[in-house]
């Protein structure tokens, strides 16, 4: 394993008991943004770097009972809270890596990824294996439950230029990835950048 892995394990392991209690009102910011994915009865959509699993539930609701809702996780801690939570109910949890999926090409309908861009070690790369296993046309959501302003201020740290997802960094990230983004928005409440995959 990475050290970048070893890092992130490390981190979500430290705050994986007591993560949903720190974000309490985050389900409303995630349920709309997994309506925004448009996703259909019987439609198979994957949430990367699930955590918790907090979009497990709206994924579900979704995708109704004959969809198929995975989540995906580095961190083992994590998915037992998810367990914990009782989240396993609404999708199957795998203890996986975003940058090598046990998935088949092109077996998804969309991914949901909230606060995964900041955790991805290659983004390009990561992004790219993300699109690998979604249908031509399929969609991806990056979001977080606040937008960047927000969450450097909670943290007390400014924005950067550098900041992956800036728009004018996200867009040529996306695009150089087999992604096309059709929607961002970067404001306190949320952020939200929507993209489909290109053929």
């Amino acid at each position: 394993m990475s050290d970048d892995h070893t890092h992130v394990q490390e981190f979500f392991s430290a705050r994986a008991a007591d993560w949903d209690s720190r974000f309490p009102d985050d389900g409303p910011a995630y349920a709309a943004a997994v309506a925004e994915l448009g996703l259909r009865e019987g439609d198979r959509v994957l949430d990367a770097g699930c955590g918790t699993g907090r979009a497990l539930m709206p994924l579900r609701a979704a995708v109704g009972p004959s969809g198929v809702v995975l989540g995906a996780d580095l961190t083992p801690a994590m998915l037992h809270a998810a367990v914990r939570a009782g989240r396993d109910r609404d999708g199957r949890l795998l203890l996986a890596d975003v940058a090598a999926l046990p998935l088949r090409s092109r077996s998804l309908d969309a991914v949901f990824g909230a606060g995964l861009i900041s955790h991805l070690s290659r983004p390009a790369e990561n992004l790219r294996e993300l699109a690998r296993v979604v249908r031509p046309g399929g969609v991806l959501a990056l979001f977080h439950p606040i937008g960047r302003a927000a969450l450097a201020a909670r943290q007390g740290r400014q924005i950067t230029p550098e900041d992956l997802r800036a728009e004018p960094n996200l867009r040529p990230l996306l695009a150089g990835s087999g992604w096309r983004m059709t929607s961002y928005v970067d404001q306190d409440a949320r952020f939200l950048a929507l993209a489909v995959r290109e053929d």
